[in-house]
């Protein structure tokens, strides 16, 4: 899922798993063997980078030729409250989930359930994309690879923030979405399509995703920290991380947990870095774990696994936003299935991030050295997973030893100075006491658009309020701005996600469409209010 805008800046049910672990926990290295003597200061390290970058904990683990290297936590679960993170301390994965998707895409695949070129019609006959090429040709694989001509998050207002909408309901609003792009032309991040994927799963499988996810991945590999939907299911004494977002960009606070219902296959797993290291361990083996009896078993084929890991959409190359991360650069950048693959100082890298409301995250595989390295957070902030991340890759990699935590706040300075000029150009070309051109209550009314549906203006104590009817924290005020524009502020402040709504008039004066587009640019790109097309609902006569 999401709150990817931030990560992209720096580089987002109710089955209860209750079953015993079925495999050996993989016992921790001892620290020389797999440790490098560039790490010793490393606990110290990670402090200094939650503390910097404002996170209240952090979880990380290190995997090396087969072996956990370390596992530990820094912080606290929750502000304000002693409780600690630890290795055991579960956090929102969020997009770190699609990746579990695409396993168990490839499980099916090796069962000859499946074909990742088989047609997504032919699995659900009733998919349907906006254009009808499109829906004929998509295939399995494209489902994984961000490459179908939807624009950068598009549909995301379907389920985040949460939504009374259905899985199936949401796949069926697939047919309205627009496409801003060419089918497999290029790269543009997406959640909805993932969403498709979970419901092939569970036709395929005969069971819910959430199931499939547990039977045939957490149980096998003894991955008992890990669950799906977990708001649903915290106990008082559970080992959970809070998330944490500062509201209006500054006032770091706790927010309300979120389960992702309708969106599980996207994003939709929390576990604990003891857990993510088996997976880890599990990735750079080649499929292959150690079941309970000490025998060796195959999760899904060493072919499966070359699909997953292989490019298949390339992603453009940017500069660095600053000269302090030239180093960050990479050669080649793509897509496989569920995973990013670039290179880092002549390594190949597959790795993902994951963002969540008030939880950030990166997981890196590095197969030629058979290291796998996690970050969980409980803060958005992309720089705290970065900068741990690339101190523990220039450790093995024997790389000169970076200030990864100062090249990380230059650039996070350099995107809030970004934004604060982004605004003082709307505040420059803003007509100072313009006022709105109808009294308030010729801009009330119920607008329709095509795939999010139904959004009311309402006039409440002088003052225009709007309300998106499917997502409950998206509600808020109208502020008059200029002319026929406000900007929605959002009674939930941990959103950050403030818009510019604009009315369109008709020659007769009367409102003819209503357009949106948020307001900063560190608004995550989820918020894809700039894709809506609101228009009157006619009233019944």
């Amino acid at each position: 899922m999401t709150r990817l805008r931030y990560l992209l800046a720096f580089g987002v049910s109710s089955f209860a798993f209750g079953l015993a672990a079925q495999a050996q926990d993989t016992p921790p290295a001892p620290a020389a063997q797999g440790r490098p003597a560039a790490l010793a200061d490393f606990d110290t390290y990670v402090d200094a980078a939650r503390k910097q970058f404002d996170v209240p904990g952090i979880a990380v683990a290190i995997v090396k030729d087969g072996r956990v290297v370390m596992e530990m936590g820094s912080g606290v679960r929750r502000l304000g409250e002693p409780a600690k993170v630890d290795a055991h301390t579960q956090f929102a994965i969020a997009s770190n989930t699609k990746a579990f998707t695409a396993a168990s895409l490839a499980i099916l695949s090796d069962e000859k359930k499946l074909d990742m070129n088989d047609r997504v019609i032919d699995r659900l006959p009733w998919f349907q994309m906006s254009d009808p090429y499109v829906t004929r040709e998509m295939r399995l694989r494209d489902l994984l690879a961000h490459r179908s001509g939807l624009s950068l998050g598009a549909g995301d207002l379907l389920y985040w923030p949460a939504t009374t909408y259905s899985t199936e309901e949401v796949v069926q609003r697939l047919r309205h979405v627009p496409l801003t792009n060419s089918f497999r032309a290029e790269y543009a991040y997406d959640n909805i399509l993932f969403a498709v994927a979970g419901l092939v799963i569970q036709q395929v499988s005969g069971m819910p995703y959430a199931q499939f996810v547990h039977d045939r991945i957490f149980a096998p590999l003894g991955m008992t920290e890990s669950r799906i939907d977990a708001p649903d299911h915290i106990g008082p004494d559970d080992d959970v991380a809070t998330g944490h977002a500062k509201f209006n960009f500054t006032d770091l606070k706790p927010v309300d947990p979120m389960s992702w219902r309708n969106n599980e296959a996207a994003g939709g797993i929390y576990a604990s870095v003891h857990d993510l290291a088996k997976w880890m361990t599990m990735q750079l083996a080649g499929g292959t774990y150690t079941d309970a009896n000490g025998k060796e078993q195959r999760l899904f084929s060493v072919e499966r696994q070359k699909e997953m890991w292989s490019l298949i959409t390339p992603i453009r190359i940017a500069e660095p936003s600053v000269p302090e991360l030239k180093a960050t650069q990479p050669n080649f950048s793509g897509y496989g299935e569920g995973w990013f693959v670039s290179d880092y100082r002549g390594h190949k890298l597959v790795w993902h991030t994951g963002g969540w409301p008030g939880m950030v995250s990166r997981l890196t595989l590095v197969p030629d050295l058979h290291l796998g390295i996690v970050v969980l957070t409980n803060q958005e902030s992309g720089a705290a997973f970065q900068a741990v991340t690339m101190r523990a890759l220039d450790a093995y990699m024997d790389a000169p030893r970076t200030d990864w935590i100062a090249a990380y706040d230059a650039a996070v300075k350099k995107s809030q100075s970004n934004a604060d000029d982004s605004m003082k150009k709307h505040e420059a070309a803003r007509q100072k006491g313009a006022k709105p051109s109808l009294p308030l209550d010729g801009y009330a009314g119920t607008y329709r658009d095509p795939w999010y549906g139904d959004v009311v203006v309402e006039k409440q104590g002088g003052k225009l309020a709007m309300r998106f009817t499917r997502t409950a924290q998206l509600t808020g005020t109208l502020e008059p701005w200029q002319h026929d524009t406000f900007i929605a502020h959002w009674n939930d402040r941990s959103l950050n996600g403030d818009a510019f709504v604009n009315f369109a008039l008709d020659p007769d004066g009367k409102v003819r469409e209503i357009r949106m587009e948020p307001v900063s640019p560190l608004t995550d790109f989820s918020f894809d209010f700039q894709d809506l097309r609101l228009a009157p609902v006619k009233k019944d006569k």
